[in-house]
């Protein structure tokens, strides 16, 4: 089976931050066969999807790096539908809607892939990925083997799955959504798509979502803007004028600038309010002295 690899891959450009530097080896597998060939054989690797939600060193990274865009297969039947983990969600979005089938208006507007949203259990508008998730194909690291895991044992949380531990990766996942007038899925997902607008960055403006978890019972944005951080104005980097849980590319930004701002917008809120928020965006890749420096910072050295 020859996977499609490509070797000291410029990955910038495949990142909604568009920063990044160069990968060891990128893997794009188009099947769930070639997908699990990898995790079987190699013994080191990153998996990502959409590359929304990251922010990737721009010293790059020596190892192995998946991508599951291409694993864009999906089924539709009656109110059942079944898609790999690399479809993405705005696809699944449209295509169900289309299908009188309610529950994934809120994914119109997020730039993900179904393994992105299902790992951590991506929410928005009163909606949930897991709200109508039925069961997850997954590969147990462990045991090297695909298992299947139903929803009560994916330890679905806020922002969280039991995706976020490590021993389990997603390949598939099955849902069990809800008849409904196609007019009102349609008015409900550009009432979404509308709201979005309103307040945060489209990908024109190069960013990687939400920068911050909600704290238990607050919002990181309001604590950001009471903070005055939507001023926060670096070379390279900015805070949103509309939201300031959100950091926008200039157009010229490393990723020791977006780490720098958010070290300033963390210890902002931790000063003024006692509260360490927790990044939501992941860092990966080979890290200079400065970002291990502000990394320890942001994650509490919980991430390697």
């Amino acid at each position: 089976m020859q996977i499609e690899c490509r070797e000291n891959f410029e990955i910038k450009n495949l990142t909604t931050f568009k920063i990044g530097g160069k990968i060891g080896k990128l893997y794009l597998p188009k099947t769930q066969s070639e997908f699990v060939q990898l995790l079987t054989e190699l013994e080191d690797y990153i998996v990502l999807g959409n590359c929304s939600n990251v922010l990737i060193s721009s010293n790059g990274y020596s190892g192995n790096l998946i991508l599951t865009t291409q694993m864009k297969d999906y089924f539709i039947n009656g109110t059942f539908v079944a898609a790999s983990c690399g479809v993405k969600g705005p696809l699944l979005s449209q295509k169900t809607s289309e299908n009188g089938l309610s529950g994934f208006e809120f994914m119109i507007g997020f730039p993900g892939t179904i393994g992105g949203e299902i790992y951590m259990n991506a929410s928005c508008h009163g909606q949930c990925i897991s709200d109508n998730l039925v069961r997850c194909c997954v590969f147990d690291k462990e045991k090297r083997e695909v298992v299947y895991k139903e929803k009560s044992e994916m330890g679905f949380d806020y922002r969280t799955s039991i995706l976020q531990e490590g021993r389990y990766i997603l390949l598939g996942a099955e849902f069990e959504l809800k008849k409904a007038p196609k007019e009102e899925i349609q008015a409900l997902m550009q009432r979404n798509l509308d709201s979005r607008k309103g307040i945060q960055p489209t990908l024109k403006t190069p960013n990687a979502g939400s920068v911050f978890r909600n704290p238990s019972n607050d919002s990181a944005g309001r604590l950001l803007e009471k903070t005055g951080a939507k001023s926060f104005d670096m070379p390279n980097v900015k805070v949103w004028d509309t939201h300031a849980n959100f950091i926008v590319n200039k157009g010229q930004a490393e990723s020791v600038d977006v780490l720098e701002l958010m070290v300033k917008m963390f210890t902002t809120v931790r000063d003024i309010y006692t509260i360490e928020l927790k990044p939501e965006i992941i860092f990966i890749g080979d890290k200079t002295e400065k970002e291990e420096e502000l990394c320890n910072i942001l994650y509490q050295r919980t991430q390697k």
